[in-house]
């Protein structure tokens, strides 16, 4: 077996040759945003921030720091996404602890819980008696559920989720940032918990599975072979769950509840018209993201 290379004989004596040499091994593997993906691993084993970072580029770095940054290198060029090889995600300005299993978030999700906001209004400045009651439907990390906490602070929160290994990191989250006694963690699929109960809601938010069967195979390697497919996948036509969902929050939505989710590229038509031929629907409007592209559906119990 060959002997890896020394940090030295790969020109990695300081901080500065470090990153280059991280970028150019990510460059070389066609690794998206390489540069990036590049600093923010070194920021992670030397537990630094960029201003240390750039302010300290000459000093020297000892051989076992660079060889763990290597080893996490490579994994980012084997295609593990960042988020998972340092464990954290931003969200709503909050860091997310995120793992396998679970969804990384996402930017275009922000958007749900804006339009959620948008549409409570003042229901969710007010102190309401009893307090408001909000579903989070396929929790995953947890991002929706803890910045509603957050945000809803007199809000009983229902963070649901079919996976018990996604719920633990989601209820790791809400220890995190405070809330894990606002939020009750269930699992079961969808909101099926509830059906036979005489549970309500004023709010219920959901990023659900969307993707098409048929294009799963066609994703980025980094969503394909690492992140959840449970969390990815939402049946042949990727529009299935959405019709579960739209009929078990009709039934448990009090009049004018709010419904908001979010949609798939493509999927704005289809999933509007799932709720307009249910007629449990009102003010059902799409929202689009900063791309402009439909990204979250909205709708009140009639």
């Amino acid at each position: 077996m060959t002997k890896p290379a020394s940090p030295e004989a790969t020109g990695m004596g300081d901080i500065r040759s470090a990153l280059k040499e991280g970028m150019a091994r990510l460059r070389r593997a066609r690794t998206p945003s390489h540069t990036l993906a590049a600093e923010v691993l070194l920021l992670e084993v030397l537990g630094c921030d960029r201003t240390w970072l750039y302010t300290h580029s000459q000093d020297r770095l000892d051989p076992a720091t660079a060889q763990k940054y290597l080893a996490l290198i490579a994994r980012r060029a084997a295609g593990e996404p960042t988020q998972y090889l340092t464990g954290k995600q931003e969200f709503w300005g909050l860091e997310f602890e995120v793992t396998p299993a679970v969804l990384i978030p996402r930017p275009e999700t922000e958007h749900v819980l804006e339009v959620a906001l948008d549409r409570l209004g003042s229901r969710g400045s007010q102190t309401p008696s009893p307090p408001l009651r909000v579903a989070d439907v396929g929790t995953g990390s947890g991002c929706l559920a803890v910045a509603l906490a957050r945000n809803l602070p007199l809000a009983e929160i229902f963070a649901t989720d079919i996976s018990a290994q996604a719920l633990e990191v989601a209820r790791r989250n809400a220890v995190r940032h405070g809330v894990v006694g606002r939020i009750h963690f269930l699992e079961t699929n969808l909101l099926e918990a509830f059906l036979d109960s005489r549970a309500t809601f004023d709010l219920i938010v959901s990023n659900p599975p969307y993707i098409a069967g048929s294009e799963a195979s066609s994703l980025e390697r980094e969503v394909r072979e690492h992140e959840p497919e449970l969390a990815l996948v939402g049946g042949a036509g990727g529009t299935e769950i959405y019709a579960r969902l739209a009929d078990q929050a009709a039934a448990l939505l009090v009049r004018r509840g709010i419904f908001v989710v979010e949609l798939g590229y493509g999927q704005s038509d289809q999933v509007q018209k799932i709720l307009e031929v249910r007629r449990h629907w009102t003010n059902i409007q799409i929202t689009p993201d900063l791309a402009g592209m439909p990204r979250v559906l909205a709708a009140e119990r009639a």
